[in-house]
C-alpha cells in the first residue's frame, strides 16, 4: 500500500490473527496497486480483464466507488483524467475495514489497525484505556496539535504534506489543492471516514461544511494558514 501499517492487538494468542491481517493485507496489495504491473487494476487499465471477469472484491470495490461519487456530487471519482482507474482513494479505508473484522471474527475484541493516517479500533489499549489518535501538525511532522478519542469509530485523514499533491479534484482537474493541508474525518467506521475524507480533501476549504452536513461524520480541517476550522460534534471526541 506503499505505506507502514500498524497491527497491535491486546490480549493472548494473537500471532495467528496479526498473521491473517498482513497476508489479507498484502493480497490486497497485490490485486489493487497500480504500481504493480501483474495486479488485477493494472491488468484492467490494459483493457485486459473486462468487467464481467473481475473479482468480486474488485468488483465490491467499484460499486463503492460508485456509491460515493453520488453521495459527494461527484468530487470523489476513482478514474483519473488520464482515463485510468485508481482505486487508492477507498480501497485502503475498505481493506483496513475488513482487517478490522478479521480480528473481531478471530474473537479479539481490544486492537486498533492503522494504515498510513486510516484508523480502526475497538475496545481498550493494554493500560485498559481508550484508544487516542494524534492529529499531526502538517507543518511540523513531530507535533501532535489536537489527541483525538473516537470510541471504537473510524479515523481517516487526507492531506498533501506526506504524499504530496496526490489527490485531485474531478470537477476542475485543473485544480492545485492548496487551500487545506489535511483534513480528519471521525466516521461509524474507518471505511466510511476514508471514503467522505478522500472527496472533502477535493472540495478544498468547503469540505468541512460538507462533513458537517454529513449525518454520523465529525471533522478537523487545517488550512494552508494553519488555521483549523471543525464541526459542531467534533469535541465531543476530544478531552
Amino acid at each position: 500500500m506503499g505505506m507502514p501499517i500498524e497491527v497491535e492487538i491486546v490480549g493472548d494468542n494473537v500471532e495467528q490473527a496479526l498473521d491473517d491481517v498482513f497476508a489479507y493485507l498484502t493480497a490486497v496489495d497485490e490485486r489493487f496497486s497500480t504500481y504493480k504491473e501483474e495486479s488485477e487494476i493494472s491488468r484492467i487499465n490494459r483493457k485486459e480483464i473486462a468487467a464481467e471477469a473481475m473479482s468480486d472484491e474488485m468488483k465490491e470495490v467499484f460499486a463503492l466507488a460508485d456509491t460515493t461519487k453520488k453521495e459527494t456530487q461527484g468530487y470523489f471519482d476513482m478514474r483519473r483524467p488520464d482515463g485510468s482507474i485508481d482505486p487508492s482513494g477507498i480501497v485502503k479505508g475498505w481493506a483496513i475495514h475488513n482487517a478490522a473484522e478479521l480480528i473481531r471474527n478471530a474473537g479479539h475484541e481490544h486492537f486498533f489497525v492503522n494504515a498510513g493516517g486510516d484508523i480502526a479500533m475497538s475496545g481498550k489499549n493494554e493500560k485498559g484505556s481508550d484508544w487516542s489518535v494524534g492529529i499531526r501538525n502538517p507543518f511540523n511532522g513531530e507535533e501532535i496539535v489536537k489527541a483525538v478519542y473516537p470510541k471504537g469509530e473510524g479515523v481517516a485523514t487526507s492531506g498533501s504534506y506526506v504524499r504530496g499533491a496526490h489527490i485531485y479534484n474531478p470537477l476542475a482537474p485543473e485544480d492545485t489543492l492548496s487551500e487545506v493541508v489535511s483534513i480528519t474525518v471521525i466516521g461509524p467506521n474507518v471505511l466510511e471516514a476514508d471514503r467522505f475524507a478522500t472527496a472533502a480533501f477535493a472540495m478544498g476549504k468547503s469540505g468541512i461544511t460538507f462533513i458537517e452536513n454529513v449525518p454520523g461524520l465529525e471533522g478537523y480541517m487545517i488550512d494552508k494558514n494553519a488555521v483549523a476550522t471543525f464541526t459542531s460534534g467534533f469535541a465531543a471526541y476530544t478531552r
